[in-house]
């Protein structure tokens, strides 16, 4: 099987990426962007692997896309006509695509020949965008996926993987006692209010939120008494400002929680009952507790034997500083809950279901 994995890094780490990674040809870009494992628990063995059958692209980041163009004699700058050339040039019989809401049902249909099958995954609700043109579509929310199916896709259960580097980070000291990163915004009204209840036990804890915030929240933040009041809606409470870091990824993500003893988790507004986002996969293969919020989670995350999970906020603080204090029960639910993950989702098994997929459309 020749395989084409497409990335879209978004916004956020698009920006890191640029300023971190300058490398002299696309292959070197793609090998950087592998070993910095942003969003690893979703890259096919094979692509992690660089085997000779499959190819990684990042169809969003024009300057690593144009590398590959130049190289190849090209002289577009159009992403759409570059990735198309590099499936081509590849003779891909299988694209597995992570961006489908930059490549969807349209961008199937300029597919070359070669291409047997086409998979995307769409973890989200996504307006009217038309997806149908995939042969499947995929990820690991039961509601997403009856979302799709009633717009008449072919839609089936897959999910993130444990990355195999995660071992490195799961043992040693945890100074930090409570962790979280991602985003924060207005958006995220569930989350947020999370966030400041267990921000409250910061006066004799240490407490670190590494925090991907808005354009307009630095910007208001930026100016103290509210010199921009209209915009006061953007502005993040003090428990949480006092708390704040920078966000972080892949790598950088993997250290913070090989130090914590807990890692704090919860789904976005949008996300209903379903429970299973890259965060827990990656807190608990780097053997971290994982507190998260109460709902429909993957085999393996059960509350209290593998994994603990809070129904309010203010039971969320609770949680938090009962386990911080119980260093033993926390331990082995830690523990419990890395084993599961290594054995149920590791990179073998997600190629295996990968292809049992394929054999399945």
């Amino acid at each position: 099987m020749r395989l084409f994995q497409n990335i879209g890094l978004g916004s956020a780490y698009s920006n890191v990426f640029r300023r971190t990674v300058t490398p002299r040809s696309f292959d070197e870009g793609i090998r950087l962007f592998l070993e910095h494992r942003y969003g690893a628990p979703h890259i096919l063995e094979p692509v992690e692997a660089q085997r000779s059958d499959a190819f990684c692209a990042l169809g969003d980041q024009p300057r690593l896309q144009s590398l590959w163009a130049a190289e190849q004699g090209l002289t577009t700058s159009d992403l759409e006509q570059i990735l198309l050339a590099q499936i081509e040039h590849h003779r891909t019989e299988v694209f597995y695509n992570l961006d489908p809401m930059r490549y969807g049902g349209a961008f199937v249909q300029k597919l070359p020949g070669c291409v047997k099958r086409t998979v995307c995954w769409r973890a989200a609700p996504s307006g009217n965008a038309d997806l149908s043109q995939y042969d499947l579509v995929v990820c690991n929310f039961p509601s997403i996926l009856a979302e799709w199916r009633n717009k008449g896709c072919r839609a089936e259960y897959f999910h993130p993987a444990v990355d195999r580097v995660m071992g490195e980070y799961a043992f040693g000291d945890r100074p930090i006692d409570v962790l979280f990163f991602g985003s924060y915004s207005r958006h995220h009204r569930a989350r947020a209010k999370v966030l400041e209840e267990v921000a409250q036990l910061a006066s004799k804890r240490k407490i670190v939120y590494c925090l991907d915030a808005s354009r307009w929240t630095q910007l208001v933040e930026a100016f103290p008494g509210g010199l921009i009041r209209y915009l006061d809606k953007y502005r993040r409470p003090p428990g949480i400002v006092a708390v704040a870091r920078a966000p972080v990824w892949g790598r950088q993500a993997y250290e913070l929680i090989g130090q914590a003893k807990i890692v704090l988790n919860g789904a976005i507004d949008m996300a209903g009952n379903d429970r299973g986002n890259m965060r827990c996969f990656e807190a608990m293969g780097c053997g971290a507790l994982l507190l998260s919020d109460e709902g429909q989670y993957p085999d393996g995350m059960q509350d209290g034997t593998t994994i603990v999970t809070y129904r309010t906020p203010e039971e969320a603080r609770t949680r938090a500083h009962t386990y911080i204090s119980d260093g033993e029960a926390r331990s082995k639910i830690a523990e419990r809950g890395r084993e599961a993950v290594n054995r149920l989702y590791s990179k073998s098994v997600q190629w295996q279901r990968f292809n049992e997929l394929l054999s399945s459309i």
